[in-house]
C-alpha cells in the first residue's frame, strides 16, 4: 500500500473500539435509559438497519447487514417487504428482520407511505446508523416511504449511507440529503453521471469531478466506486486505491455500505468516549475516516476472494472475507502497516 494510504488507515484504526469487558453485548441492557422512549439501550459498538429488500431482491440487503456485522457492529437489522422478509430470515439466524415494508402490489388500502413510516420512524431511537437502498427497487411506496424516514433520521442527526435506489432519491428529491453532512453516497460510475445530471453538472473526471458533486450537494460525502474509490466531502478529498480483485460481480457494493454502516457506529461511540483515547479526530475527519475505512475493507475483501475464486467470484465469496480483510488492514501493530 502506498504511504498515503498506511497513513490513513492508522487514523482509521483510532475509531476502531477496544475490545473492553465494561462493554455491553448487543442482548445486554445499559443502565441508563433512552431518553426519547424510557427504554434501555442496547448494544455500544453500533446498532445498524439496512431498509431495503423487496420481493425479487433479497440478497442485497442481507450481504449489506451481514457484512456489518462480521465487520463488528452489535446488531445488525433489515427493514423489508413481507415477502423478502420470509426469504432472508432464511439465509441466517444472526439477523434481525422486520417485515415492515410495502410494495404497492402487496399493500392494503389503509397503508400509506405515511402509516408504514411510522412504525419504521419508531425504531430509530434504537438505533444509530441507517442504510437505505440495497434491494429496494423503484416502487412508489417503497421509495415514498424512504423518504419520509430520511426526513425523520434528519430531524435525529442520524448517520445515514444511500446507495443503488436509494440513490434514486438523492437524484428526484434532493432536498433530502442537500447540506446533511451525515450523509454518504456510494455511486458507481452510471449512478454518479446520474447524480451529475440532476445537479445539471459535467461530472468531470477524477477528483474534480467528485468534489464539484459533493459541493452541489451542500457537502454531503461521496463515495465514488471505480479502480480507485474517491471519497470527497467537497473539501477533503481521500482516494481509496488499494488493490481489489479484477471480478466485478453484483452485490459487492453491498459489502461496502455494511462496512461504512459499522465504521460510523464505531464512529458515535469514538465520539461518545466510549473508552479512553486522545480524542484528536472530529466529527467531520472520523466521516470521512469512517468511508475510506468501509473502502478499504471492502476493496481487501475483493483482492482476497478472487486470489480464492478467480473469476467465479460472489458477492457471498467477499462476505466470507470481511473479518480477515479487517484483520489484515486495521487489527496490526502501527509497525507492521
Amino acid at each position: 500500500m502506498s504511504p498515503k494510504t498506511r497513513d490513513i488507515l492508522l487514523k482509521v484504526r483510532k475509531m476502531v473500539p477496544p475490545m473492553l469487558e465494561k462493554f455491553h453485548k448487543g442482548t445486554l441492557l445499559l443502565l441508563l435509559p433512552n431518553p426519547q422512549t424510557n427504554l434501555p439501550y442496547i448494544g455500544q459498538m453500533g446498532r445498524i438497519a439496512v431498509i431495503g429488500g423487496s420481493e425479487d431482491y433479497t440478497g442485497a440487503p442481507y450481504f449489506s447487514a451481514m457484512a456489518s456485522a462480521k465487520l463488528g457492529a452489535d446488531m445488525s437489522h433489515i427493514i423489508c417487504e413481507p415477502l423478502a422478509a420470509q426469504v432472508i430470515k432464511t439465509y441466517s439466524p444472526n439477523l434481525m428482520v422486520h417485515p415492515l415494508m410495502r410494495q404497492s402490489s402487496h399493500a392494503n388500502t389503509t397503508e400509506t407511505a405515511s402509516t408504514i413510516a411510522r412504525t419504521i420512524i419508531a425504531m430509530l431511537p434504537r438505533l444509530h446508523v441507517l442504510v437505505i437502498g440495497p434491494g429496494l427497487g423503484r416502487d412508489e411506496l417503497m421509495q415514498d416511504t424512504c423518504a419520509k424516514v430520511l426526513e425523520a433520521a434528519r430531524e435525529k442527526n442520524m448517520p445515514f449511507v444511500l446507495d443503488a435506489d436509494g440513490l434514486n432519491l438523492a437524484q428526484t428529491r434532493p432536498e433530502l440529503v442537500h447540506g446533511y453532512r451525515e450523509c454518504i453516497l456510494t455511486p458507481n460510475i452510471v449512478e454518479f453521471a446520474r447524480l451529475c445530471k440532476s445537479k445539471g453538472i459535467d461530472p468531470g473526471d477524477g477528483k474534480a469531478g467528485v468534489e464539484t458533486l459533493s459541493r452541489a450537494f451542500g457537502g454531503v460525502t461521496i463515495v465514488q466506486k471505480g479502480k480507485s474509490d474517491l471519497i470527497s466531502n467537497g473539501e477533503r478529498t481521500y482516494v481509496s486505491d488499494l488493490a481489489g480483485g479484477l471480478k466485478r460481480s453484483g452485490g459487492q457494493g453491498d459489502t461496502l455500505t455494511g462496512s461504512l454502516a459499522t465504521f460510523l457506529g464505531w464512529r458515535k461511540a469514538y465520539l461518545d468516549g466510549l473508552w479512553e483515547h486522545e480524542g484528536d479526530l472530529d466529527g467531520v475527519e472520523l466521516l470521512a475516516l469512517a468511508a475510506f475505512g468501509g473502502s478499504a475493507v471492502t476493496r481487501e475483501c475483493s483482492r482476497l476472494a478472487f486470489e480464492k475464486k478467480g473469476r467465479s467470484l460472489q458477492a457471498s465469496d467477499l462476505t466470507e472475507e470481511v473479518y480477515v480483510a479487517f484483520m489484515n488492514l486495521l487489527d496490526e501493530p502501527a509497525s507492521k502497516l
